[in-house]
């Protein structure tokens, strides 16, 4: 679609946080790619943002920023909630877009997002970064190598504590069953479980129970699930966001042996096989989101490179989700 331009110029909705050094930057440091206007409803804010960050353009309204002639693609990175509302008028425009992940809060408003895209051929992408990151390549490296056999099984163990907005009750919508109905568990669980599916394929079955424990706020907080991958992977996991410590592990059981790695800390992957013991530390760099947009060049510039985290792909995620939480 784009590649007879030598530059791409992104825009991107909603600069809060998360684009600050895990995603804004990486659109600025990819040689051929442009960050030439942000939006954020508060003008201050958004005029800080761009200024701060050197942009040449700010807007206050959304729409404006999407149907600028002079913005070739858009990244949407406003909270899940929104993500149809912004997802369905890019699409009307016909401009390649990436949201960040989850696509949306259900499987019903991220197929409704999938299909306007599909319906004009127009490049859809999620920001489940953890497909592009080198150290889970490196774990699927091992897998594909076969150094532990014949894989049998993956689990995940995620517990945290309370945070300290949780025990006040201060509003956070990623805890607001309006915005986010697993609560973190949509907002961190997520990762992993699409992460899981690029490591060994598609889920075909999905089961969970979820409940809220604590009673800190409206969304989930204890969630445990099991399913099965097409090819007979099966998996199980469990989630729970009130325990008073931190665990993040994750174990993908062969017939020959073992991977053991976390989600989220930058802790060293380990490999146990019968052949082999290795322990590989692999740092995650600075601007986390780096190596998925420099995929996104790679696809918007050739048509012959599939980006590995699609509409599509996270389209199949936001089902797996649903599926535990009884949803579908």
């Amino acid at each position: 679609m784009l590649e007879s331009k030598k530059v791409i110029n992104w825009g991107i909705i909603g600069c809060g946080d998360v684009t600050e050094i895990k995603s804004g930057p990486p659109y600025q440091l990819t040689n051929g790619f442009k960050l030439s206007a942000v939006m954020r409803r508060n003008k201050e804010k958004a005029e800080d943002y761009a200024n701060r960050h050197h942009i040449e353009t700010y807007y206050t309204d959304a729409d404006a920023l999407i149907n600028d002639p002079n913005i070739d693609a858009i990244y949407i990175a406003t909270p899940p909630d929104t993500h149809l509302f912004y997802g369905l008028k890019v699409a009307e425009v016909n401009k390649p877009c990436c949201i960040e992940k989850p696509l949306s809060p259900s499987y019903k408003d991220s197929l409704a997002i999938y299909n306007a895209f599909k319906e004009t051929n127009t490049p859809l992408f999620v920001a489940y970064y953890r497909r592009s990151l080198p150290r889970f390549l490196k774990v699927k490296a091992w897998l594909d190598e076969g150094f532990i056999g014949e894989v049998r099984h993956i689990s995940w163990q995620l517990n945290k504590y309370p945070s300290a907005t949780d025990v006040s009750g201060d509003y956070n919508w990623r805890t607001d069953i309006n915005i986010a109905d697993g609560g973190y568990f949509d907002d961190l669980a997520s990762h992993g479980l699409d992460l899981f599916t690029f490591l060994l394929g598609n889920i075909k079955d999905a089961k969970g129970i979820s409940l809220n424990q604590q009673k800190l706020y409206t969304a989930k907080d204890a969630i445990t699930a099991c399913w099965i991958h097409e090819n007979g992977i099966t998996g199980s996991g469990t989630w729970n966001f009130g325990c008073n410590s931190y665990e993040d592990n994750v174990v993908i059981y062969g017939s020959k042996g073992q991977i053991e790695f976390p989600i989220f800390q930058d802790h060293p992957i380990l490999l146990k096989s019968d052949t082999n013991t290795e322990e590989i530390f692999i740092e995650n760099p600075k601007h986390i989101q780096i190596n998925h947009v420099e995929n996104l060049k790679h696809a918007l510039f050739n048509d012959a490179f599939t980006h590995p985290s699609t509409g599509e792909t996270a389209l199949h995620t936001s089902w797996v989700m649903d599926k535990i939480l009884g949803k579908v």
